[in-house]
């Protein structure tokens, strides 16, 4: 579950870029997508590793709101730094994209298994 939880963490971020970049047009090249992925992937590492997700990378808090925020804060930061820039607008769709994503395959997750265990029960 560990490598699935941070795959799918992965994946949503990278829906995240390659939508973002589809929209706005911009080249479909594998250098743009890295420089545009780059700030957001090594967020979600600093949120997986400061909540320690591994112990439990399925649960919504910490792991789930520590890595969205963190991906979402540090991810900006990196990009201002790094001269790629950020606006409000951009901010505020990267949390709701990536909270959605992010938390929503959690929630899911979570509902299966109270399902399973509700079925074995029976």
């Amino acid at each position: 579950m560990k490598r699935a939880a941070m795959l799918l963490d992965v994946c949503c971020v990278l829906a995240f870029v390659v939508i973002g970049r589809a929209s706005h047009g911009e080249a479909a090249g594998i250098a743009g997508l890295a420089r545009t992925l780059w700030p957001f992937l090594a967020g979600l590492a600093a949120g997986l590793l400061a909540t320690r997700a591994w112990r439990r990378p399925a649960a919504i808090i910490p792991a789930g709101v520590g890595a969205w925020l963190a991906t979402v804060a540090i991810g900006m930061l990196l990009r201002v730094v790094s001269g790629q820039g950020t606006t409000l607008a951009f901010t505020l769709v990267a949390l709701a994209f990536l909270g959605l994503f992010m938390l929503g395959w959690r929630a899911a997750a979570r509902g299966s298994a109270s399902l399973r265990a509700a079925s074995l029960r029976r």
